[in-house]
C-alpha cells in the first residue's frame, strides 16, 4: 500500500512538472519586451510582394530604396519610382495578351489593361483609364505602413552600414521570399551590440571592420 502510495505520488509530481514546463515555455515564447514588434507584418494599401520583386524578377533592394546608400533612412520609394516599370505594365502578361487577342479578333485598339492592385499605383500617380497623365493635382503619395520603428532614442544609419557591405537581409531577413514584408528581427540593443562584435572578430565579407559597441554611438 506503502509503495503504490509512492508511486502514484511521483507520477503526481512528474506530472505538474511537465505541465509547468510546457506552461513557461509556452509563455516566454509569446512574452516579449515592451516595443518588440518581431514578426510584425501589416497589410499594406497596395498588395506589394517583394518575393515577385525582389526575388523572382531580382531587382536589387537599393533601387527602389536608393536613399538607404546616401541618408539615415532607407526611405520608402515614391509613386514615380514605381512607374518606371509600370508605366509598360498595368496588369499580368496573360491579362494584358488576352486583350490583345480580343482586340484584333474585334478589328481595334487594345485597351489598357489594369490589375486591381496596379490600378492604385496609377491612381496615385494622377493617370486616367487611358494611360493619360490627367493632372499632377490629381496625384498622391501611397500611405505605405511603416514596419521597422526604432525607438527615438536610438540612432541608426543606413548608410554607414551599407557602405562596408552590410547585406539588406541581415537585419530585415529574407525579403525576397516574403509576399509580404515582416519584422525580421527583435531590434534589441542586445542584438545590435552582438552583431557589432560579430562584425570587428570576423569582419563582413571578408573584410576587416571597426563597428563601435560604445553607447553614445546609438544613443546621444
Amino acid at each position: 500500500m506503502f509503495l503504490k502510495s509512492r508511486i502514484t505520488t511521483i507520477y503526481l509530481i512528474i506530472g505538474v512538472l511537465l505541465s509547468v514546463s510546457i506552461f513557461v515555455s509556452s509563455y516566454t515564447a509569446n512574452v516579449r519586451l515592451p516595443d518588440n514588434h518581431q514578426g510584425y507584418e501589416p497589410v499594406q494599401p497596395i498588395a506589394f510582394s517583394h518575393r515577385l520583386h525582389a526575388g523572382e524578377m531580382g531587382m536589387q533592394c537599393l533601387y527602389c530604396h536608393f536613399g538607404a546608400e546616401k541618408s539615415k533612412h532607407a526611405g520608402i520609394p515614391p509613386v514615380n519610382v514605381c512607374m518606371n516599370c509600370h508605366k509598360y505594365v498595368s496588369a499580368p502578361f496573360v491579362d494584358t495578351k488576352a486583350e490583345e487577342q480580343l482586340a484584333t479578333k474585334e478589328n481595334r485598339k487594345p485597351r489598357l489593361v489594369f490589375s486591381s492592385e496596379i490600378k492604385k499605383i496609377y491612381d496615385a500617380f494622377g493617370v486616367d483609364s487611358s494611360g493619360i497623365v490627367s493632372t499632377p493635382l490629381n496625384a498622391k503619395a501611397i500611405e505605405w505602413k511603416k514596419i521597422h520603428n526604432l525607438q527615438d532614442f536610438v540612432y541608426f544609419d543606413h548608410r554607414a552600414h551599407v557602405s562596408v557591405g552590410v547585406e539588406c537581409q541581415t537585419c530585415h531577413g529574407a525579403v525576397e521570399t516574403m509576399e509580404r514584408v515582416r519584422q525580421f528581427s527583435d531590434l534589441t540593443m542586445g542584438w545590435c551590440v552582438n552583431c557589432h562584435r560579430d562584425a570587428n572578430k570576423n569582419g563582413i565579407n571578408g573584410k576587416k571592420v571597426a563597428a563601435s559597441v560604445s553607447c553614445s554611438t546609438c544613443h546621444y
